[in-house]
């Protein structure tokens, strides 16, 4: 996940000062991508640099001065081109347990091992989530559907790949 970018948008969706931006990133992100207040501020300064937000005012409180953001127009255009641009798997093709795989092979060691203590935290990861989707609010369901499919996704490639290597391990040798 973007962080920045993802501020952004927050900002774009709703004007506020940096706690309440904080807020809000840590009610919906929060879990999967922690934000520090100073990691908060340097992005709120980044982008104001960058001519993405404003500062629209201040705001008196019981402490410092809160200073109030909103949007500009270049920045909701860099959240939609955001918004619009597919996300790029990280190399997906060559993942650590693939390289697991490979090497267990070439050093003769028992891959099927590697496949099975994989599967097992897999197993143990999809039932965590099954348990949290059941008392959780919609938007943490959201984010439970999409690890668990791409836990079976993983689940799916490590059946395969134990049926296959077999004929993975002539090739390497």
């Amino acid at each position: 996940m973007d962080t920045s970018l993802a501020f952004l948008g927050l900002v774009e969706a709703q004007p506020g000062h940096g706690y309440e931006l904080k807020q809000r990133y840590d009610e919906y992100f929060g879990d999967a991508k922690p934000l520090a207040f100073g990691q908060v501020y340097k992005t709120l300064a980044r982008l104001a640099r960058d001519g993405l937000i404003e500062m629209a005012g201040m705001e008196d409180g019981s402490g410092p001065s809160r200073k109030h953001y909103r949007g500009l127009p270049d920045g909701r255009k860099r959240v939609i081109e955001w918004l619009m641009t597919p996300d790029a798997e990280e190399n997906a093709s060559r993942t650590n347990l693939y390289a697991k795989v490979v090497i267990a092979l070439l050093l003769g060691e028992d891959a099927t091992r590697i496949l099975n203590a994989q599967r097992s935290a897999l197993l143990d990861t999809m039932r965590t989530l099954t348990r949290a989707k059941q008392s959780a609010p919609l938007l943490d369901v959201l984010a439970h559907d999409q690890a668990l499919l791409r836990t079976e996704a993983d689940l799916r490639w490590i059946d395969l790949a134990e049926a296959r290597l077999n004929d993975v391990k002539e090739t390497l040798s």
